[in-house]
């Protein structure tokens, strides 16, 4: 359903509750004001995150937003949101705090919430998370196991751009793994999916990394 479709059942539920004595038809429009609110509040943080990668800025709202929308999908019985909402939690918590001590335990939270509800692509994000965790505690084993599992999981989904993205990570860890031809292969796929999929930010990641890691 729709956001408007959800706002719309809301509103018609209130005239039962007001005109057709029906009290309890307020229970289910709070229901669906609440799955509005919780959607809103996620998107809401991903945009003001994006804007962060951009500014590098931090804004307090975001955490906020994706707290907000965590606990909403949690009291609606909203699995798969749930996951994705929690998996965001971490990545305010990793990505614009670097406190991965904060950011794991919700990652692996939300590990848990998207297998139980099959959500391959939030599961995918968080591995690619938990990847990165793994890699700035120099556990590159792990490191390189977390991208890999993420990264099948996107190529399954046909999220090109997403595998683009992870290669890049991949090709990190085999640098440092002193794999460099490993590393030069992988930037090569990246930078051939990223063109194919008009995916320029990926594309600016990839020629960051090659100047990095001497590989230009």
């Amino acid at each position: 359903m729709t956001a408007d479709e959800r706002i719309g059942q809301a509103e018609l539920l209130y005239e039962r509750a007001v005109f057709g004595g029906d009290s309890g038809a307020l229970v289910s429009a709070g229901r669906n004001l609440d799955a509005v609110e919780a959607d809103l509040a996620l998107t809401r943080g991903k945009v003001i995150h994006a804007r962060f990668l951009e500014e590098r800025a931090e804004d307090v709202r975001e955490l906020e937003l994706f707290e907000r929308a965590a606990e909403l999908y949690g009291l609606l019985g909203d699995v798969r949101s749930e996951g994705e909402a929690v998996f965001w939690v971490g990545t305010f918590h990793q990505v614009v705090r670097d406190d991965n001590g904060t950011a794991v335990p919700l990652f692996e939270r939300a590990l848990g919430l998207a297998t139980r509800a099959g959500d391959q692509l939030t599961t995918s994000y968080v591995l690619r998370h938990l990847g990165f965790a793994d890699h700035m505690a120099r556990r590159l084993d792990e490191a390189r196991a977390r991208f890999e599992e993420s990264t099948r999981l996107r190529r399954e989904l046909g999220f090109l751009p997403g595998v683009a993205a992870n290669l890049i990570g991949l090709a990190y860890v085999a640098a440092q793994q002193e794999r460099r031809d490993d590393a030069a292969a992988l930037l090569k796929e990246a930078t051939e999916l990223a063109a194919s999929t008009d995916s320029h930010g990926v594309l600016r990641w990839v020629a960051g990394a090659r100047e990095e890691l001497g590989l230009a």
